[in-house]
Order: C-alpha cells, then structure tokens, then sequence
C-alpha cells in the first residue's frame, strides 16, 4: 500500500505488513546505498501490530522503482550468502569424512 501525492512519484510511504525490524533495517540499509535515494528511513507504527511503514525520497526517479530494485539487490545478496554458506558446509562434511576416512 502506497500512501503520498500521486502527482511526485520520487517521494512515497510503503506500508508492509507481516514485517518487522530485520527485514526494515536491511532494506533501508540497501536503499541508502543507492546514489538516487536522499532519504530513507522506516517505523513500526506499533509493537502489536505485525506492519513496517518505509520512507523513500529520490532525486526524481519513482521511489516504488528505488524500493523495487533494493528488494532484487537484497534478494541477489541473500542467494550468495546461502551459496557461500551451502559451501561451507560442504566443504566442511567433506573435510571430516576425509578425516575420519585416514585414521581408520
């Protein structure tokens, strides 16, 4: 849901629900290291309601396109962390097999 004037597209409120702090604070995280965004910044309207408001203001270019491509970077940075973590822990599994395998 997007609340704000519908004639300047570069400053609007998302409202999520089903969100807490961890996803809020790394969107906004990833959102601000975007050279189009001048200010980002969230709130939890309140602790028993499961929702994240999300402040987006951009140089001109629509805040739901600055939103949307922050969500596709922390979706790409998300897979190479579970990639390098599957990784390790099969590096790991093969590590000990071979360990074990050699003092038998």
């Amino acid at each position: 849901m997007e609340h704000g004037s519908h004639s300047d597209q570069s400053k609007s409120t998302f409202s999520l629900a089903d969100e807490d702090h961890t996803f809020a604070n790394s969107i906004r995280f990833t959102l601000n290291q975007d050279p189009r965004v001048t200010f980002c910044g969230y709130s939890i309207p309140h602790p028993s309601d499961n929702r994240i408001n999300i402040r987006v203001q951009t140089t001109g270019d629509p805040a739901r396109e600055a939103l949307k491509d922050a969500c596709q970077d922390m979706m790409l940075i998300c897979q190479h962390v579970r990639g390098t973590f599957d990784k390790a822990v099969s590096d790991f599994k093969k590590s000990n097999t071979m360990e074990s395998d050699d003092s038998e």
